[in-house]
């Protein structure tokens, strides 16, 4: 039976790789939408402090038309930045700590042109892979760049004719959802069609803002944190790496049953294996049993809220969720009263608490809201449209995120969808694979758990 242990690392490859930068160009509106400047409103979601961060990511394409992808995707996304053209603005912040768009004409979008001397196809379509490599096929702008230009995009050519695109987006400007909108259409542009399918909507003010008065009917104080002082993504817990390893079906599938076995309930594969994952996460940490934990998760609540936002509706549109106990109630417990705390925690998520939510960062937004120390982030990237963006040559082989900083957690964990193309060596399994950043002290412990996992021995009380 195959196992997960020893083939998770992202390994460095066998020689040296250069990323060669050979221009960095900026992409206009091609139909400028506007000749003077304004501001655009965002929403309580948007301006959370949590998403003051930049996502960064890559998709890798085998190119299999041949095609010059710097020129389609630069004359694509110059249709696309007219309907999109906030994402050509400038974030800034205003008194109170909260954050507005600023838009100008003649601003865009900046582009880079690089180029590896090495084929996808010798480097397994970047599977495995060294993380300081991997750091340059994605743009990393530091605070005030991230601002000035809350999108970069960087366009890397390889040996073969294949491209890695990749993607730097202020998180306050869009979701995951939101930005595989975005990219999607841009796609759809340069497959040849003269205007996008799905039309973005703004709308962020009038659509995710306070009600007057506010009225909170929940307790978020219960899990969240008031403190100015407190940066999430500066805790210091030492090096972190990251690991990455395949999810079979089969190993799902008996777990949940055992799973159902001993509860009773049926659980989603986010529900089971978040469990699992957290749970091997912080016992491999060897943090204080009375250490209060978190699993911290997003849900879309674009079709919960009444009524649903619009279709094309592209900024945040997910609310945080969390579940918490301490470090010892975790480890300690049954796993599967932990997938039932996780399961149960969903039951919240409706139009009144996404409402009082947006209420609650109205009345404390400048005190500092933080979901606090020891937050385990967790995101489902199978279905949310990243593995379809499909320039005329197929989608992506592959889908990598690059960034550590997720919900206040600087040790975040992606389900990530295999390639729907297949490419001449390249194989994928079935499932899906598991991204997981933890910190480095922490990694043989948890790859010891999850191959525990993959042999199917979930005794876990």
């Amino acid at each position: 039976m195959p196992c997960i242990k020893g083939i998770n690392q992202l390994r460095k490859p066998p020689n040296i790789m250069e990323v060669i930068i050979q221009e960095t160009t900026t992409i206009y509106p091609s139909n400028p939408p506007f000749n003077h400047p304004h501001t655009l409103s965002l929403s309580h979601l948007d301006t959370d402090l949590n998403l003051h961060v930049t996502f960064r990511y890559f998709r890798v394409y085998a190119n299999l038309s041949n095609s010059n992808p710097f020129q389609l995707i630069k004359n694509a996304l110059g249709t696309a930045l007219g309907p999109y053209y906030p994402l050509t603005g400038t974030l800034r912040k205003l008194e109170g700590c909260r954050f507005e768009l600023h838009c100008t004409p003649g601003k865009g979008v900046p582009i880079i042109r690089a180029s590896v001397d090495y084929s996808l196809e010798s480097l397994n379509y970047l599977d495995e892979l060294d993380e300081t490599f991997s750091e340059r096929l994605v743009p990393n702008p530091g605070l005030v760049e991230a601002m000035d230009h809350p999108m970069i995009l960087q366009i890397t050519l390889f040996k073969c004719g294949g491209y890695v695109l990749g993607s730097a987006v202020h998180n306050m400007l869009c979701d995951g959802l939101g930005a595989s909108e975005f990219f999607n259409g841009v796609a759809e542009l340069a497959r040849g069609v003269t205007r996008m399918e799905v039309e973005p909507v703004w709308e962020r003010a009038s659509l995710l803002g306070p009600r007057e008065p506010v009225r909170v009917e929940f307790p978020f104080e219960e899990f969240l944190r008031l403190d100015k002082e407190f940066s999430p993504y500066l805790q210091n817990v030492g090096p972190t790496v990251r690991v990455c390893f395949p999810m079979m079906e089969k190993w799902l599938d008996r777990f949940k049953e055992y799973l159902q076995e001993r509860s009773g309930s049926r659980f989603t594969t986010f529900e089971a294996l978040g469990a699992f994952i957290w749970r091997a996460r912080v016992k491999a940490s060897n943090i204080p049993k009375d250490t209060k934990v978190k699993f911290a998760y997003l849900m879309n609540i674009r079709k919960l809220l009444n009524p649903p936002l619009p279709k094309g509706y592209w900024g945040n549109g997910c609310i945080q969720m969390y579940v918490q106990l301490t470090a010892g109630e975790l480890t300690d417990q049954p796993i599967w009263k932990t997938a039932s705390l996780i399961k149960h925690s969903k039951y919240n998520a409706n139009d009144e608490y996404v409402r009082s939510y947006i209420d609650f960062q109205k009345e404390n937004y400048e005190k500092g809201i933080t979901a606090g120390k020891e937050v385990s982030g967790f995101t489902d990237w199978r279905h949310i449209g990243h593995s379809k963006v499909d320039f005329g040559s197929g989608g992506p082989v592959n889908v990598v995120p690059l960034s550590k900083h997720f919900l206040g957690s600087i040790e975040p964990c992606y389900f990530l969808p295999y390639s729907s193309v297949a490419v001449e060596g390249k194989e994928d399994g079935d499932g899906f694979k598991v991204l997981v950043c933890l910190r480095e002290c922490a990694k043989d412990g948890f790859m010891a758990e999850m191959d525990k996992f993959s042999r199917l021995e979930f005794d876990l009380g």
